[in-house]
């Protein structure tokens, strides 16, 4: 495919601009004026057009393909959740717009609040958080104003991660200015409780867990987990990344989770995909609610909706208005899709996961041999030992068979790890298809190696040098490097 550049011809224009004889011309000043004009590409409309259409089609996404990306939850995003965000009564609501001319918007995000803290079993939300790392942030945050209210803000210093944790976990901690305090992963996948009753104490302020964590598995020792921090007055925060595998079927509050974040771009469609969009609302006990942000979306006695700005405790705003409103629309829309049936959502998912696990788990190594959740991890080890082929390759030739790759070398403590995540939204039959091709580069590594080193063989861009092309960023068309078929 040619660059527009390349495409371009002396004197072709997309559009012409109407010249009018008593019209001056705008005056800029000397300063202001470029000394040469720019190098733009100059091509007919109808080339324009075909090249930005063309260029589309090389985008993947999960209107595309299956995204099995580990840790991500990339689903189908129905297109009534975008119909309805594109309601003018929604999408073209002033934020400033006074309440009573708001009153649809804002029962829309107290409903959405009431409904996340059913999900989480929590006492109250808000939705203020803009993405997942900015909700661990805002928990962080509470727990810093918690303990501060506590006389023990000078005291409780440390929170602690396990080494399987996303790695927002660990600079949110240092963003907040605590310290960071790791524990070990047992054999079965769980957090070590030997390491970790030595590492809890009168100066730990809370610790951070995913459950089930980024290995897929749910944490067989939660309840011991929870006793030895509140027995140690910390408190325990929930990093809702891995919600999907659980709505319904169980919630962070009744495993004794005092603050949780949600990943509505995550667990409640509108894959997040290209950087946005994003939502990361925070769900608390009823002991850390006047510390949440402001303003809180509240129901009054009168039955109208309005935003109290009323929290003489509030950590204060962490977002500009009341938050990513499209996000909300878009998630409660999903939500009353499946309704009372909200749990089907999470078991299908963990049955679409461990399905592709069965089928997968002996052509390649398996670090924690269990039943997993919405997601689990293989290690591709054996073929790099046996035949030199990484996780890497693996990832690059399934490109070649149509699919997106999942995330690889993550978590850290799985050596050439492979996290696949089918989500709920993909048929049998996909993940079928999915499987037979990572089976098939199984057989690959070990019959025809090179195939993977130098795959993908036929995707638009070929094997890169990944270390190199961060390091040498070209970031401009190279006119002194190609033929010279455009005007100046």
């Amino acid at each position: 495919m040619k660059l527009i550049y390349e495409k371009s011809q002396p004197g072709r224009r997309a559009s012409a601009i109407p010249r009018y004889e008593k019209l001056p011309a705008p005056e800029v000043p000397p300063e202001l004026r470029r000394a040469e004009p720019p190098r733009l590409p100059e091509v007919p409309e109808f080339e324009l057009v075909r090249h930005f259409t063309e260029l589309s089609t090389r985008n993947f996404g999960v209107d595309t393909g299956f995204y099995p990306l580990g840790s991500c939850t990339m689903k189908y995003n129905p297109r009534i959740n975008e119909r309805l965000a594109a309601l003018p009564g929604f999408a073209a609501l002033h934020p400033l717009q006074e309440e009573d001319g708001a009153q649809g918007a804002l029962e829309l995000m107290w409903r959405l609040q009431e409904i996340l803290a059913e999900v989480t079993g929590l006492d109250a939300v808000s939705l203020q958080p803009a993405a997942g790392s900015q909700g661990e942030l805002t928990g962080l945050m509470l727990v810093r104003a918690y303990f501060a209210a506590k006389g023990e803000g000078e005291q409780r210093r440390k929170v602690v991660i396990p080494d399987t944790a996303h790695g927002t976990n660990p600079a949110s901690v240092t963003m907040t200015g605590y310290e960071l305090t790791p524990v070990k992963t047992d054999p079965r996948g769980n957090i070590d409780v030997e390491d970790l009753r030595g590492k809890v104490d009168e100066h730990t302020a809370a610790l951070m867990l995913t459950n089930p964590s980024t290995l897929g598995l749910f944490d067989e020792n939660i309840e011991e987990i929870e006793r030895i921090f509140h027995d140690a007055g910390a408190l325990m925060y929930y990093d809702g990344a891995n919600l999907n595998a659980v709505c319904g079927i169980s919630r962070p509050g009744d495993m004794g989770f005092d603050i949780v974040h949600i990943n509505l771009h995550k667990t409640f469609s509108q894959p997040h995909g290209g950087g946005g969009p994003g939502g990361g609302p925070i769900a608390v006990r009823k002991l850390l609610e006047p510390f949440l942000p402001v303003p809180a979306v509240v129901h009054r006695e009168d039955g109208s909706f309005g935003l109290d700005y009323d929290r003489p405790q509030t950590i204060g705003k962490v977002r500009a208005f009341t938050g990513p409103f499209g996000v909300f629309v878009r998630s409660y829309a999903y939500i009353r899709m499946w309704g009372p049936r909200l749990r089907e959502m999470s078991e299908a998912a963990v049955l679409n996961a461990n399905y592709v696990l069965a089928r997968l788990k002996d052509a390649y190594d398996l670090p924690f041999d269990r039943l997993c959740m919405h997601e689990f991890v293989l290690s591709a080890r054996t073929l790099k030992r046996e035949h030199d082929s990484t996780a890497l390759d693996v990832a690059k030739r399934l490109m070649d068979y149509g699919f997106h790759p999942p995330t690889i070398y993550f978590p850290l403590i799985v050596p050439e790890a492979l996290m696949i995540e089918p989500t709920e939204t993909e048929t049998k039959e996909t993940l079928d298809t999915f499987c037979e091709a990572m089976l098939a580069i199984a057989r690959e590594a070990a019959e025809e190696p090179a195939l993977l080193k130098d795959a993908p063989h036929n995707r638009p861009v070929r094997r890169l040098d990944e270390v190199g092309a961060v390091k040498r960023l070209i970031v401009k068309y190279g006119f002194e490097d190609a033929p010279a078929t455009t005007a100046v």
